[in-house]
């Protein structure tokens, strides 16, 4: 049985995000300001039902899916793309594919202990993040 993976979670580190950004064809300037974010992260997951909040002081990002179906997913505030976009799991990683027009675009979000790990990944760039479940 899959981890549940509910709880908010402070961000601890990143590496690679200005590549990984630039990948996604993100101009310099905003680039630049989201690698100065840090990021918290809320899931709720209730079954097969999950809602996955990304919290900045710049402006919050939501996911709410169910699992194992396809949705169109607006990806307007991040890159202003839409895309075809599927979470499941895959053991114990909660795994997302994200078809549109970049290449090899998705995540998986996994735990070790109270860290939960972020492996984001665009054309060839990946991006980690590493955060601290608080509550």
């Amino acid at each position: 049985m899959p981890p549940n993976l509910t709880g908010y979670y402070r961000f601890v580190s990143q590496e690679n995000m200005d590549n990984y950004l630039r990948a996604l064809d993100i101009n310099v300037v905003l680039r630049k300001l989201v690698c100065l974010l840090k990021p918290d992260k809320e899931i709720i997951h209730t079954g097969d039902h999950m809602i996955i909040r990304t919290i900045t002081s710049l402006r919050d990002y939501v996911m709410d899916f169910d699992l194992g179906v396809q949705f169109e997913e607006d990806l307007g505030p991040v890159d202003g793309r839409k895309c075809q976009t599927t979470v499941s799991w895959e053991g114990d990683q909660l795994v997302c594919e994200q078809l549109g027009e970049k290449r090899n675009r998705g995540w998986r979000h996994w735990l070790e202990g109270d860290k939960l790990h972020l492996r984001m990944t665009a054309e060839d760039e990946i991006c980690v993040q590493v955060f601290e479940k608080v509550k």
